[in-house]
């Protein structure tokens, strides 16, 4: 059998992982292979969440499988154990969290508190433990997004409790203030209300924690940055110049601390009249793309003005995929951004 385990891993080597781009085998994604006389078996454990291309990737083993089969039963586990990527050096890691993504624009008003909890859920949808921290003190969106406006956190032990929807863990400065409360807060008492929400907070046992950023590069982005140990930032754009502008200087910012790009990400790239069907780009054409060709850093996904979206969040309720199909030029599952 020890043959025929063999022949099976370098018929194998060739299947390519199409979220990381590399081999399965290489990768030690392939595990537990089993040779009997009935049957083979093996599991394929995934480091990103991918639920929903599990049956593909079943099926991608099974058929490279079936020519060496000779009558034996094929059994294919796919899961998924998410690990932690490396962070900043010197930034010790938050309990109870693997992974931090930052969700940033240098601009307000781009989507992307929108973009934030949409990708959380889709993290979640794909089978994560994701938590959403709403980092915006002075302007906290996420509690009515999250459909839990006017919920207060239970404290025990001195830490916070997360609130929880839609199978996320959320945090924010929204939950411990009144709505119609103005945080009159210079920037020193801002980072460390931030810093409090962060280490006073039970996270219990997340794959990713995605914290919705606030605008601009200033002190706060800078301290989040530099002592939070974030894994990869999202940039979220408009087509728009003057988005493009400031989100320029986003990357820049994070690059200079050491923080990984995951890559960008262009809202409002299109809007599809749901009357008529006439499709027109609003806020300009390519500008992002340019933007990720110049930085060297991936265009994740384009995703539209939608009417449905705007609702759906206003509502509490945020569904990730968008209603409309002829309404997303391109919009993927969050899985190659998390396989990175």
């Amino acid at each position: 059998m020890a043959q025929l385990e063999n022949q099976i891993l370098e018929t194998l080597k060739p299947l390519i992982d199409a979220n990381t781009g590399k081999s399965y085998v290489a990768a030690k994604n392939v595990k537990n292979l089993k040779c009997g006389d009935a049957e083979i078996s093996l599991d394929v454990v995934l480091a990103y969440p991918a639920r929903s291309q599990f049956d593909a990737v079943r099926q991608q083993f099974e058929a490279a499988l079936a020519p060496l089969a000779e009558g034996r039963a094929i059994k294919i586990a796919v899961s998924a154990q998410i690990v932690s990527h490396s962070a900043q050096r010197g930034v010790p890691l938050l309990p109870g969290v693997k992974n931090v993504i930052a969700v940033a624009s240098g601009k307000g008003g781009v989507g992307k508190s929108t973009t934030a909890a949409n990708l959380a859920l889709a993290l979640a949808d794909e089978g994560a433990r994701v938590g959403l921290l709403d980092a915006d003190i002075y302007g906290p969106s996420q509690p009515l997004m999250m459909g839990l406006q006017g919920q207060r956190p239970e404290t025990a032990d001195g830490k916070l409790t997360p609130l929880s929807n839609h199978g996320i863990q959320t945090m924010s400065i929204g939950y411990l203030v009144d709505a119609d409360q103005a945080m009159v807060w210079r920037g020193p008492m801002v980072s460390q209300a931030l810093q409090q929400l962060l280490n006073d907070t039970r996270w219990d046992d997340l794959d990713y924690l995605v914290i919705d950023m606030p605008p601009g590069t200033g002190d706060v982005q800078l301290t989040l940055s530099q002592k939070v140990p974030v894994t990869g930032a999202l940039i979220v754009t408009t087509p728009q110049d003057i988005a493009l502008l400031d989100a320029r200087k986003g990357v820049t910012m994070f690059q200079k601390v050491g923080v990984p790009i995951l890559g960008l990400v262009e809202n409002m790239a299109i809007h599809v009249c749901s009357n008529c069907g006439h499709a027109e780009h609003i806020f300009g054409e390519g500008g992002a793309a340019k933007m990720a060709q110049d930085f060297g850093v991936e265009l994740l996904g384009s995703l539209p003005l939608d009417l449905a979206i705007r609702q759906a969040v206003d509502e509490g309720k945020p569904a990730w995929r968008p209603i409309r199909p002829a309404s997303r030029p391109n919009c993927t599952a969050p899985s190659p951004a998390a396989s990175r």
